[in-house]
């Protein structure tokens, strides 16, 4: 099966066997996946000799259910979400815990997403935010668009920055108000957009130096707000800004609990719901019920799409600042 691949640098189109299917897993054949432009060029950049598969978000059909597989039927579309098991290649092998099912109705370009979305659902659980509480999202690349969107829709007092004026406007012809691409504009609008006391949340997701970013934000929340870093970028800041404010300063890792455990993954073993909620499975199947009810969509969002066989055309537009936002891979 074709499987995109990066060594020294470079995209590679490499032939692979079709995964094996372990019991809890679902067998699915791929119809689209989706390119996560920032983690995935980090792995571009430091590839090694050693050949590396890329992805980690993908949507297809199901062909085989494995043994205690209960709630997935054969030839259903599914959306779904993790390395190893999910990366860019014809056929996924993938625990039955990472996936969602995709109703009829829901775009399978934008369920393509599904790990993204889950990654954009846990920040905003980990900023822990209330009804009318507000939040301070920058980077509006397809990761803070989710993140502003959701948080949109669940009644939060939403605020986005972007310096790139094309992203800012993409939201604000959606009806968001308080989008800007000027930081200081922003910082003039911002009692009127969360109120005199300061937002409860800034999150972060933009990548790079991040010092000046994280003292700005420091001044941007309300007594004892939170800051969550969701891109790469260095945590750096002011000690003095931070205990004045009692600030919280706060990673967020991926979709959600469940990630990068063995047992939850691989051997396919949820967690209960009494004693964790939302687990990075029940993430994705959120993201999923956002855009089966119509309250996000990212149908904007993608500006491009490559066969599988075209895919280091695909990664080469991330390389040099672009229009591309969102990409997809068809099989």
């Amino acid at each position: 099966m074709k499987t995109i691949m990066t060594q020294n640098g470079k995209i590679i189109i490499a032939d692979r066997e079709k995964p094996m299917l372990l019991q809890g897993h679902v067998l699915i054949r791929t119809e689209y996946s989706a390119i996560s432009p920032g983690t995935e060029m980090i792995f571009v950049k430091r590839a090694s000799d050693e050949p590396a598969t890329l992805g980690y978000n993908a949507v297809g059909i199901v062909e085989q259910v494995g043994e205690e597989v209960k709630h997935i039927q054969v030839g259903q579309r599914v959306a779904c979400y993790g390395a190893p098991y999910v990366h860019h290649a014809e056929w996924l092998a993938v625990p039955a815990n990472l996936v969602a099912v995709v109703p009829d109705h829901v775009d399978p370009q934008e369920a393509a997403f599904a790990g993204l979305g889950a990654i954009a659902i846990h920040a905003l659980r980990v900023a822990d935010l209330r009804f009318g509480e507000s939040a301070v999202v920058v980077g509006l690349g397809i990761l803070g668009n989710i993140i502003t969107q959701i948080a949109k829709a669940v009644a939060y007092r939403t605020v986005g920055l972007d310096l790139r004026s094309d992203r800012v406007a993409m939201l604000q012809e959606d009806g968001f108000s308080h989008i800007y691409h000027n930081q200081t504009e922003m910082e003039e609008s911002l009692a009127d957009a969360v109120g005199p006391y300061g937002a409860d949340a800034v999150l972060h997701c933009a990548s790079g130096p991040g010092e000046e970013l994280m003292n700005s934000s420091l001044k941007w929340i309300r007594d004892r707000g939170k800051i969550v870093i969701v891109g790469d970028l260095s945590a750096e800041f002011s000690r003095e800004l931070m205990f004045g404010k009692e600030a919280q300063v706060l990673i967020s890792r991926a979709g959600g609990p469940g990630r990068y455990d063995a047992q939850y993954e691989r051997e396919n073993r949820d967690y209960p719901i009494g004693h964790v909620r939302w687990t990075e499975g029940r993430n994705v199947e959120e993201y999923i019920r956002l855009l089966a009810e119509g309250r996000i969509s990212i149908k904007k969002l993608i500006t491009n799409m490559y066969s599988v066989d075209d895919a280091a055309e695909a990664y080469d537009n991330y390389r040099t600042p672009t229009e591309t936002i969102a990409t997809i891979i068809k099989y």
